[in-house]
């Protein structure tokens, strides 16, 4: 009997060995596969320890079907910063249209791939600037805006912080003084200050919503003015200083301004009076005073990532109709979306990490210039220095510019 029991318990012991072995080798196998088929980093994207993610969105078929699409690896997901935005700008198409481009449905639908914490927009959410269109017709383009971009985000319940821009509601003015394009304005007043269409953000001052005001969001403070023309009026100007000099502001992390023209060229058509902000040293002198971190803009129709001074621009590329190349650039016009990462314990803060929509493949910087030498001053990307410039690169800049427009 016991020599039963001590053969039958010696071949229970092989066959738990047996059994543990084989389980090791397959759980080593899946391993090896799935470290196997994790997309690797590019070279721009600056690694970032893993914080904790929000409460994950339900990443429907469709979503993963674009994903998949990316190529064998899918499409890359950068490593996570403590705060995540995707970025978007410049959705409209023609002038009047209630459609929209297929990079626009295209991009909305991957945004739960990321699942970020917020959605931002730099502006020229429809079509507008055109003062042949009607009451209702307008009313038609944002109810489009609202059944093709805004319901989906608020169904994700993500926040959605935004700026208009000229072809939303242009704050440009008539020889009267008064606004070409008011029911364009008045139009787009209506439909943001219905609580049906609530952006979701935490509100400091609504000051003239949704052209001006400010929000907060886990420590990072948001100022948001109408950059839908190139001017803003003094008494703008003196409520922008105030809140950038508040208690809320100034204890913050850090501080975004968003607004629809840049303060610096970057794009062909584009390198004019009228298609960035007047006065842009003044402007940027007064946020360097209030350590604003980033500029985020939109108009220009092409991503680029630079600097200038103190602070960092991020001008965004285009989801809509007619991307644009970089002054003197030689590399091809592409639709883009980006994903900010903000890291609060990193020196860059930030980092960007922008995909071509229509390939889905990371734009790396090394493919964007070294520098952009607009008409109002010089803008480096933001990995590049003065000092890394060469002498002709150098003397590029000051022989167009002068040397003082050159100082970046």
């Amino acid at each position: 009997m016991r020599w039963r029991f001590v053969k039958r318990s010696l071949r229970e012991s092989l066959f738990s060995l047996l059994f543990a072995a084989v389980l090791g080798l397959g759980l080593t196998v899946s391993l090896h596969a799935c470290q196997a088929q994790t997309p690797q980093a590019p070279s721009n994207a600056t690694t970032v320890s893993q914080s904790v993610a929000p409460a994950a969105i339900s990443i429907p078929p469709e979503t993963m079907a674009i994903a998949a699409s990316a190529g064998a690896k899918g499409l890359f997901n950068p490593p996570r910063g403590d705060v995540r935005f995707v970025v978007i700008s410049d959705l409209n198409d023609y002038y009047g249209a209630t459609t929209y481009p297929q990079e626009v449905d295209k991009g909305v639908k991957l945004i739960p791939f990321w699942n970020p914490d917020m959605v931002l927009c730099s502006g020229d959410m429809v079509a507008g600037q055109d003062p042949t269109l009607t009451d209702t017709r307008l009313r038609e383009m944002w109810a489009a805006f609202d059944k093709q971009v805004a319901a989906p985000i608020r169904q994700m319940k993500l926040p959605y912080g935004f700026t208009v821009g000229n072809h939303d509601s242009s704050s440009a003015l008539g020889v009267s003084g008064k606004f070409l394009f008011e029911r364009e304005r008045n139009a787009t007043a209506e439909y943001w200050n219905d609580p049906a269409h609530n952006p979701g953000v935490a509100f400091i001052d609504k000051f003239e919503f949704p052209f001006y005001y400010t929000y907060e969001f886990k420590d990072i403070f948001f100022l948001v003015w109408d950059g839908s023309s190139s001017n803003i009026p003094k008494e703008k100007l003196a409520w922008v200083e105030k809140a950038l000099a508040s208690e809320k502001a100034q204890s913050a992390k850090m501080r975004i301004l968003l607004g629809h023209l840049p303060l610096y060229s970057v794009a062909v058509g584009r390198n004019q009076a009228g298609d960035v902000m007047d006065n842009a040293e003044q402007l940027r002198a007064m946020l360097e005073k209030y350590k604003v971190h980033t500029y985020i803009s939109g108009h220009h129709h092409t991503y680029y990532p630079a600097h200038r001074g103190k602070m960092q621009f991020l001008h965004m590329g285009i989801l809509g109709s007619g991307p644009r190349p970089f002054i003197d650039g030689t590399q091809p016009p592409r639709k883009a979306i980006t994903i900010v990462d903000v890291k609060f314990d990193s020196p860059d803060l930030t980092t960007y990490t922008t995909y071509d929509i229509q390939t889905l493949q990371v734009i790396e910087n090394k493919e964007l210039p070294r520098y952009v030498a607009g008409m109002n001053g010089l803008l480096l990307r933001r990995d590049v220095e003065w000092s890394q410039l060469t002498a002709e690169e150098r003397a590029t800049c000051e022989n167009r510019l002068g040397a003082s427009l050159c100082k970046a």
